[in-house]
């Protein structure tokens, strides 16, 4: 199952069919640079918890159940099996800077954007950044005074921890998106996160999988 979330909560919920027939996210927008100075303050990265592998295991065998794969296909991989865990999260008011040197010092692209409670809201990505503020030989520069909640893509669209890795392959595809967060299906939380090299690294190590449309 795949959902559509945002700022006030969820506005779908259903499968790759329904999502791709009802409703188009915007892509990421072309960026460019802006003219002004700004401090760079301190950096905190929100980490979230691990996730129950059974429960999601259980899921998913029900879930492979009722898509009756082709018994030729091979095993089918789903996102709790390829996502990572460990997930920098940002929250909605952190300001463009610490959401850049956060991004940077992690060392990825994106990272999803949620509430205290951790409920998702929204994609931050350095290409959103690049919005509000310049980066010349490692240094910031020309920076608004922005939050994350100014630039973040919303709503986004997410997968549950039992989707099917090639199902949400076709999403980053149709979206032109680079990750897209799970969230967990009962409490919608977030508990990890896709990225296009979380799939590229499934396909790489783990032969077996599968790439029917």
């Amino acid at each position: 199952m795949f959902s559509v979330i945002g700022v006030g909560g969820g506005v779908f919920r259903g499968s790759l069919e329904h999502l791709l027939a009802a409703h188009r996210v915007p892509p990421l927008r072309h960026l460019r640079g802006i003219d002004q100075d700004v401090d760079e303050p301190a950096i905190e990265a929100h980490v979230g918890p691990a996730s129950d592998d059974r429960r999601y295991h259980a899921a998913a065998v029900a879930y492979a159940a009722a898509e009756r794969p082709h018994p030729e296909r091979g095993p089918v991989y789903h996102a709790y099996q390829v996502m990572s865990r460990h997930v920098l999260t940002l929250p909605p008011e952190v300001s463009v800077v610490e959401a850049w040197r956060a991004l940077a010092a992690r060392g990825v692209g994106q990272a999803p954007v949620v509430t205290v409670e951790r409920r998702l809201v929204g994609l931050i990505s350095r290409t959103h950044l690049l919005h509000v503020l310049n980066e010349e030989d490692g240094r910031l520069r020309d920076v608004l005074a922005r939050t994350v909640a100014d630039v973040m893509d919303t709503p986004v669209v997410s997968a549950e921890p039992i989707a099917d890795v090639r199902r949400i392959a076709r999403v980053m595809l149709e979206y032109h998106v680079p990750a897209l967060p799970i969230v967990d299906e009962s409490s919608q939380l977030l508990v990890g996160i896709v990225s296009r090299s979380d799939i590229l690294r499934c396909v790489v190590i783990d032969p077996p999988l599968t790439l029917w449309a």
